[in-house]
């Protein structure tokens, strides 16, 4: 199946969300819908990285989220800088929490995905598993939340990288269309490593034009997959520093999760 068209229409608001900012970094919350660099063609020359550089000139992009995904990234604003921050996600230092919906019910309160990932290339920009030519790909996942399309059950506010959620799940009711609320925690960062994976598990992350089924797709307007934290070591005072933004999605405003444990 062909993939969908790719029509780049970026938010203008928020244009530039920045959280912090040092001599050495910063710290930026990326739209959904937002490219995190330059496309190739004109008209998506419009990205984070360009928005920012527009404030501040030596910022340079030391990883990235899929245009479909919002979140925290860290940019580097010196040569050092950029090379001990790229040091630290090269050596899988860093530490990341995203929240992602996904379709159905999902069994298990935690569990992990270790399938290796490569480019399906007849249908890029998509990625496939592929056990021979495939690169690792590690992802470890809770359960926060199952709800059916018309309920929502009590959030589990003690998620943390550590934490088991304690989930009570409704099962007097049948609903093909239950979504659950997964805490996802990337130990490798393949492209479109976390879609994958979920897809994998059988629970599409609902909103994704690429890989949901058209129930998934249908059950969200974008791509519900949210980098909500990000831990890493500042690159001059060795301190370690996490960074959370507020989970965008509407049945979720009021959840604050707790911190993310850098243990």
């Amino acid at each position: 199946m062909a993939n969908p068209a790719f029509v780049y229409n970026p938010p203008l608001q928020p244009y530039l969300t920045i959280l912090y900012q040092d001599d050495d970094i910063l710290v930026a919350n990326k739209p959904s819908g937002l490219l995190s660099v330059p496309g190739k063609a004109q008209e998506h020359k419009d990205s984070l990285i360009s928005r920012v550089n527009t404030v501040f000139p030596t910022a340079t992009v030391v990883h990235r989220l899929d245009m479909a995904t919002s979140g925290i990234m860290v940019m580097a604003l010196n040569k050092e800088s950029h090379r001990h921050i790229s040091k630290q996600f090269e050596l899988r230092k860093t530490k990341k929490r995203y929240f992602a919906r996904v379709f159905g019910n999902v069994k298990s309160n935690q569990g992990e995905v270790n399938l290796p990932l490569i480019c399906d290339w007849p249908n890029r920009p998509k990625q496939m598993v592929d056990y021979e030519r495939g690169k690792k790909a590690l992802t470890h996942y809770e359960v926060v939340d199952v709800a059916p399309k018309a309920s929502r059950l009590t959030i589990n506010s003690a998620t943390s990288a550590n934490a088991t959620p304690d989930i009570s799940p409704d099962t007097s009711t049948t609903n093909e269309l239950s979504e659950t609320l997964v805490a996802l925690y990337p130990v490798t960062g393949r492209s479109h490593q976390l879609r994958v994976h979920m897809l994998e598990l059988g629970h599409p992350i609902l909103g994704d034009r690429l890989y949901a089924h058209p129930q998934a797709l249908g059950m969200a307007e974008r791509l519900q997959l949210h980098a909500e934290s990000l831990s890493f070591a500042h690159p001059s005072s060795e301190d370690w520093l996490t960074f959370q933004t507020p989970i965008p999605f509407t049945a979720y405003a009021h959840y604050s999760p707790a911190p993310l444990s850098i243990d």
